[in-house]
């Protein structure tokens, strides 16, 4: 288990920063590398992804610059730098006064991600059988008020935290695990 980071909260400002970032394929799955292995150089990265050192050495240089990675520093050597993945518990709180082009950045954002996790569950209920207990699906349907709907919410994130580990330093036999919560009010309301 680790110890949850405090949270980063992300700003307007922000929200455009990593949408525009993040719309890049190379820089999430650089992420995604980082997240599986715990350090990489350009020259490993770009390897796995099939990329060039320098376009790999760039992306990483932009990831450093949101602070989603750092270089570590006691194994860089002249040109060749090494790179981890820095766990953070990014959020953006609901009610954020946005301008329209960070709201169209945050939906951006919002959008990319909802493509990915769809992605995630078409494979998951495709393969659901053989699955071998792996792929779990549950959905539910709940009565709550907006300060249970907040409780439950950060009990679902602490339980979170206590299951994650450190890039790099996963359990033997442990895979890489999708877990997504959505926590909607089934349809629209007037109500506060």
């Amino acid at each position: 288990m680790v110890e949850r980071p405090e949270r980063r909260v992300l700003t307007g400002a922000d929200l455009k920063a990593f949408s525009k970032a993040l719309a890049n394929p190379v820089r999430r799955d650089i992420l995604s590398y980082l997240g599986e292995h715990g350090e990489a150089n350009s020259t490993s990265v770009a390897k796995a992804l099939g990329e060039s050192t320098g376009t790999t050495s760039y992306h990483l240089r932009k990831l450093a610059d949101l602070e989603l990675i750092a270089e570590i520093e006691e194994r860089s050597t002249g040109r060749e730098r090494w790179w981890t993945s820095l766990m953070k518990d990014i959020y953006t709180p609901p009610g954020l006064e946005l301008t329209p082009d960070e709201r169209e950045a945050a939906l951006k954002l919002g959008a990319l991600k909802m493509s990915h996790d769809l992605g995630l569950v078409t494979r998951a209920y495709a393969g659901y059988d053989s699955s071998a207990g792996w792929n779990q699906i549950y959905r539910s349907g709940l009565h709550l008020t907006k300060d249970q709907v907040a409780s439950f919410v950060e009990e679902y994130q602490n339980l979170v935290w206590k299951y994650v580990t450190e890039p790099g330093k996963h359990p033997a036999g442990s895979r890489a695990m999708a877990v997504r919560l959505v926590v909607v009010p089934e349809a629209e309301s007037t109500e506060d």
